[in-house]
């Protein structure tokens, strides 16, 4: 797990279901809410679902994107973690990468970033589940898949390798 309590993606939980509809939910609370949302995203309104001792992980496609949803638990101490690769290191250019996610990260990701973890350029956003609204976990969702969606393909045409 790294910092960001992401879980490693070549570590994710290996009962992780394919293609669950997402008009399947059972579960109540910021489940049932993160999940509304993602229905509301994904294409097909398909995910991915999956469980460990990190918590719920929730994988879905968004435009050319994949994002991310990871909830540590119920509690106001965990968090709730949205993130989409786009981008995967080697690239060309790199000092030039750098300062246009710098740039970028100025005005135009809202309470989203972009960062670098696992040799991946990603956006993401983390937030302790402590007064939390419902309001505040759907524009999180929903602002990473945007911005990885608007940003991926314009990056990657400039800089590099998209993320497989």
């Amino acid at each position: 797990m790294t910092s960001t309590n992401q879980t490693n993606l070549d570590t994710m939980p290996e009962d992780m279901t394919d293609d669950i509809s997402i008009s399947d939910r059972s579960s109540i609370g910021y489940r049932e809410e993160i999940e509304t949302v993602i229905a509301g995203l994904a294409q097909d309104q398909k995910a991915m679902v999956g469980q460990s001792d990190a918590g719920h992980l929730w994988k879905f496609q968004y435009g050319s994107v994949i994002v991310f949803v990871q909830l540590t638990g119920e509690t106001e101490d965990d968090t709730l973690t949205v993130w989409s690769p786009i981008l995967q290191f080697p690239v060309k250019n790199e000092d030039q990468l750098m300062k246009r996610l710098l740039e970028m990260n100025w005005l135009s990701t809202f309470e989203s970033h972009f960062a670098i973890t696992n040799n991946q350029v990603v956006v993401l956003t983390t937030r302790t589940l402590a007064g939390i609204t419902p309001g505040e976990i759907s524009r999180a969702i929903t602002i990473v898949a945007t911005i990885a969606d608007d940003n991926d393909d314009i990056l990657i045409e400039e800089f590099g390798i998209p993320v497989t």
